[in-house]
């Protein structure tokens, strides 16, 4: 774990900085779209997630235009459709025309094409990565399987994989295994997947004066990795970002593991 602009941040492999505590866009459309990313970034947040599939890359490249904050300042991740396998030049290109940005931080393959590995677009993710489109790449929705795949393809990990996690879904293999390959876990629906109302959260959160939503942040965070909830709600958004003032101790973490 390292520091970067938006506070710990994970390292990956072609050396940039990966704030931990992202800022997630799914399912936030149109004005709601921009008005929260712009919120998001005036709290503070310094990684923002979306997608092509998302249909939001306008408003976040407009919210991050009038934001004020320096574009090399923040992380931007955006996502291949499965279906535009064979079209990734294309994608990419007008990914970055939406999003009013010469390259973005991590481009990933949003879920595998026919639920395949398909090595063949990686390998033209590592092209067009290394003709600037993109600083780092990676998957989303990929089996460790499935990475081993790419890897012997063509002897590159993913930086990232993102994938669904939250402590009901915590399985210390798996971050293991991403661990043992250099490749940084990233989880997504980490509310969706967890019941905030558990006890065990309930007494964490209260030993810390924090809400049960912010513990399970924390809990990503102490495992190094990297979370991305999504709000329209300025005050949600607010408490979201407010995690690094506390921290857990092993014992809690461990218990927050058990909830799986």
């Amino acid at each position: 774990m390292t520091q970067s602009t938006g506070g710990p941040a994970a390292k990956l492999r072609g050396g940039h900085q990966m704030p931990l505590l992202g800022f997630g866009t799914w399912q936030a459309e149109d004005q709601q779209a921009y008005d929260s990313v712009l919120h998001a970034l005036r709290t503070g947040y310094r990684h923002i997630d979306t997608a092509t599939g998302y249909g939001n890359e306008e408003q976040v490249g407009k919210a991050v235009a009038d934001s004020g904050v320096p574009r090399e300042d923040i992380f931007i991740t955006t996502k291949l459709p499965p279906n535009n396998a064979g079209r990734e030049e294309q994608t990419i290109t007008d990914s970055l025309r939406k999003l009013g940005t010469d390259y973005v931080d991590l481009w990933l393959i949003h879920w595998p094409p026919n639920g395949q590995a398909a090595p063949e677009t990686w390998k033209e993710f590592r092209r067009l990565r290394d003709a600037g489109l993109a600083r780092e790449i990676g998957v989303s929705n990929y089996s460790t399987a499935q990475l081993d795949e790419l890897i012997s393809a063509t002897g590159e990990a993913p930086a990232v994989n993102q994938i669904k996690w939250g402590p009901t879904l915590h399985d210390a293999p798996r971050l293991a295994e991403h661990n043992e390959r250099s490749i940084v876990l990233e989880g997504y629906s980490p509310f969706k997947t967890t019941n905030l109302g558990h006890p065990t959260l309930a007494d964490v959160a209260a030993a810390h004066g924090v809400t049960p939503d912010q513990v399970v942040l924390r809990w990503h965070v102490e495992h190094g990795v990297v979370v991305i909830p999504k709000s329209v709600t300025p005050e949600r958004i607010e408490r979201n970002y407010d995690i690094f003032g506390f921290s857990l101790s092993e014992a809690e973490v461990a218990a927050i593991d058990g909830l799986a």
